[in-house]
């Protein structure tokens, strides 16, 4: 079956895109990005020769059409998204339209922006003891979410939450989570266009949130991570540590050594 390439082209710095993923975008005849998300200098990278179509711009079935167009034409396509194309990537109406037309597709995942913020304030979103579970969601706004997905509902959990395309909406971010039962200064970190030259980064709590975004001016291309994980401080304390690398615990590829009393 002809098919055609989705290519999580990454968060942002043109390094952090997959080996395969910049195979393709090397050899494919075809490059198709939205240029408002997808950074120019990664596009850069396509094989001289090949058409690379921007497409902002353009509704779903112009985009489509374009792609079944090149693919019956021999060309090979990769379209290029931004991040991880599983996460909010907006593929699964292009790849009903393009099933409609006999075409196949090939995903090529990514680095989603969720984990380029932790990895810009050196955060691990579950530790031990504290919190073994990593919500990914977003705030409902204009996009309604389903009924068993309210943030409140989620918030319950008390675990680490990373909420996207909610940098407009955290007056009501603050409320749900307040209303789960969130302390007002459960920590929350901030990372504006994580690895692009200008990432911005703020670190504040719960209840000071909506203030600190309104001060820096983000009020989109954010990543908003929340809940005690995020602690500045977290390395202090040595309640939280796991098991795996202790001289005591035992796996299958390490006898555990006794401490003496």
């Amino acid at each position: 079956m002809k098919k055609i390439y989705i290519v999580g082209a990454g968060p942002g710095d043109p390094d952090l895109i997959t080996v395969k993923g910049l195979h393709m975008l090397q050899t494919a005849d075809v490059v198709m990005y939205t240029d408002s998300l997808v950074n120019e200098d990664l596009i850069a990278k396509a094989k001289p020769d090949a058409e690379v179509i921007r497409t902002a711009g353009m509704h779903l079935e112009e985009m489509v059409a374009v792609m079944v167009e090149r693919v019956n034409a021999g060309k090979v396509v990769a379209r290029m998204h931004t991040g991880d194309p599983a996460m909010y990537g907006a593929i699964m109406e292009q790849v009903a339209l393009l099933k409609k037309e006999g075409i196949g597709y090939e995903v090529i995942p990514g680095v989603s922006s969720v984990f380029a913020s932790a990895a810009a304030i050196g955060a691990e979103l579950t530790i031990p003891d504290l919190t073994q579970t990593l919500i990914l969601t977003r705030a409902e706004g204009r996009t309604p979410v389903p009924e068993f997905e309210k943030l409140r509902d989620l918030a319950s959990h008390h675990c680490t939450i990373a909420l996207f395309l909610s940098a407009t909406l955290t007056k009501k971010i603050v409320k749900e989570l307040q209303s789960a039962g969130w302390a007002d200064n459960t920590p929350v970190a901030v990372i504006q266009r994580a690895t692009w030259p200008d990432q911005k980064i703020v670190r504040t709590t719960l209840v000071e949130l909506d203030e600190a975004m309104r001060v820096n001016g983000i009020r989109k291309h954010a990543m908003i991570l929340a809940g005690w994980a995020l602690d500045p401080n977290i390395h202090d304390k040595d309640e939280y540590r796991s098991k795996l690398y202790d001289a005591t615990f035992t796996h299958g590829f390490r006898k555990g050594v006794k401490t003496s009393d």
